[in-house]
C-alpha cells in the first residue's frame, strides 16, 4: 500500500543518506479531565506558589498516553523508528486533548539488530544528529507546571514597593525552570541515554498557570565519559548547529539558564510615568532592565562553570511583562567544552539539511483580501 508520510523531499533525501526510508503518519491521542477532587487540591497549592503537582502529573500523565498510542501504531506499521514526534495540548469545551504526531521510518535495508527508537528531530534534524555521532534513543520531555501563588503573590506585592528584585518570585521561577530540565535528564537516564540534544521549550499557560514543557531526543554518543550515564548532557542547540560545533570538536555538555524577577517599584513608577510625558530616555527602565539582564546572565554563568564549561553558546534572552511594574527576565543558553579528536562522520552538511521547507497551505480566511499569495515562508 502506497505510504502516506509527513517527511517532506528535504527530510526524505537526508533520511536516504543514513539509509532510512519514509513510514506512515502515526498519531496518537488522550483527552483528559482534571477534575473536582483535583480542583480543589490545585486551588490550596496554588495560594502557596510554586509547582502545581496536580497539574504537573495530569499533563505528564496526558502526554505519556498520546506517547505511547502513538509509538504502538507505530509499531503495528512495523516502523522501526518515529521522527518529527511533537507532544500538543489541544482544548475542547474545558477539557484537554494531548496530541502526539510522528512519522514512522524504516531502513532500506533490513537489519535485525536495529532497536526501536522516535525522535524529536524531524528527517534533516536527524540526519545532523546521527552525523554528529548521537544515536537516538527516545523522545523525552520534562515539564512543570506552576502558579506565583497568593502566599508569593503577596511578598512579591511588599517588596514591589521597593526598586529592585523581587526574590520570592526569582527563586520560584529559577526553581521551577530547572525542575524541567532535573526531569528530561532522568527521562534520559531511564533508557540508559548519555545525551539529550535539540532541546526546545516551551511555556504555555494551562488552567489559571504557567506550564514550562523541554522536549528533545535522549541519545548516546560514544566519546561521552561515563560520568554522562549518571549526568546526561543537555543541549538547546538546534541540530544544525549542534553539528558544526561538533565538527570544530566542542561538545555541548548542559542548557543552563538563569531567570531574575525585578520590579521598578512605586517611587520608580511614579517618576517614570512622569519622565515618559517628555521625549527621551526614562533612565529607571534602562537601568532596572539592565540589572535584570545582568543577574539572570549571572546565572548561567555559574552553571557553566559548575560544571566545566570553556564557552556558553546561543545564549538567548527574554523580558515577560509580569503586570505591576514587575519583570522577568530570562536567559538560556548552551555550555560546551573542547574535547580532542571530536569530530563529525562528514566533512560537510548536504544542502538538503539546512534548507527549510515552505508550507504550501495558505489559509488566508481570516486576514485581509490583500493578503500576499506568494509569500510561502513558515509561522
Amino acid at each position: 500500500m502506497a505510504v502516506l508520510t509527513g517527511l517532506s523531499g528535504n527530510e526524505i533525501y537526508c533520511l536516504h543518506l543514513k539509509g532510512l526510508k519514509p513510514g506512515n503518519l502515526v498519531i496518537g491521542n488522550s483527552i483528559y479531565s482534571l477534575g473536582f477532587v483535583g480542583g480543589l487540591g490545585t486551588g490550596f497549592k496554588t495560594m502557596l506558589g510554586g509547582e502545581v503537582t496536580q497539574v504537573t502529573d495530569l499533563i505528564r500523565d496526558g502526554r505519556e498516553s498520546a506517547y505511547r498510542r502513538m509509538v504502538q501504531e507505530a509499531r503495528q506499521e512495523q516502523a522501526i523508528g518515529i521522527t518529527g514526534v511533537s507532544s500538543e495540548l489541544v482544548y475542547h469545551s474545558g477539557n484537554i486533548e494531548f496530541l502526539s504526531i510522528g512519522s514512522g521510518v524504516n531502513r532500506e535495508e533490513a537489519d535485525p539488530n536495529q532497536a526501536f527508537f522516535s525522535t524529536a528531530a524531524d528527517g534533516q534534524e536527524l540526519y545532523c544528529q546521527e552525523d554528529a555521532g548521537f544515536t537516538p534513543l527516545e523522545f523525552v520531555l520534562g515539564n512543570v507546571a506552576y502558579s506565583t501563588g497568593i502566599g508569593g503573590g503577596i511578598m512579591g506585592a511588599l517588596r514591589s514597593f521597593g526598586r529592585g528584585e523581587v526574590v520570592e518570585y526569582s527563586n520560584i521561577f529559577n526553581r521551577t525552570r530547572h525542575l524541567a530540565l532535573e526531569r528530561i535528564m532522568q527521562e534520559a537516564m531511564r533508557v540508559k541515554a548519555n545525551a539529550v540534544v535539540g532541546i526546545r521549550t516551551s511555556i504555555l499557560p494551562i488552567m489559571g498557570m504557567q506550564e514550562m514543557v523541554m522536549i528533545g531526543t535522549a541519545s548516546r554518543h560514544a566519546a561521552l565519559h561515563p560520568a554522562y550515564n549518571e549526568q546526561p548532557i543537555t543541549s538547546d542547540l538546534t541540530n544544525e548547529e549542534m553539528w558544526n560545533l561538533i565538527h570544530l570538536g566542542y561538545m555541548p555538555l548542559r542548557l543552563v539558564l538563569g531567570a531574575s524577577v525585578y520590579s521598578l517599584g512605586i517611587i520608580g513608577g511614579i517618576t517614570s510615568a512622569f519622565k515618559a510625558l517628555a521625549r527621551g530616555e526614562i533612565s529607571e527602565l534602562t537601568t532596572l532592565i539592565y540589572e535584570a539582564r545582568e543577574n539572570a546572565i549571572a546565572h548561567i554563568r555559574r552553571d557553566a562553570e559548575a560544571c566545566g564549561a570553556d564557552d556558553v553558546v546561543g545564549v538567548k534572552t527574554y523580558v515577560y511583562q509580569l503586570g505591576g511594574g514587575i519583570i522577568e527576565f530570562l536567559a538560556i543558553g548552551t555550555a560546551v567544552k573542547k574535547v580532542e579528536g571530536l569530530t563529525t562522520v562528514t566533512p560537510a552538511l548536504p544542502a538538503q539539511a539546512i534548507i527549510r521547507d515552505k508550507d504550501t497551505f495558505l489559509n488566508t480566511a481570516e486576514l485581509s483580501l490583500g493578503a500576499s499569495l506568494n509569500d510561502g515562508s513558515k509561522g
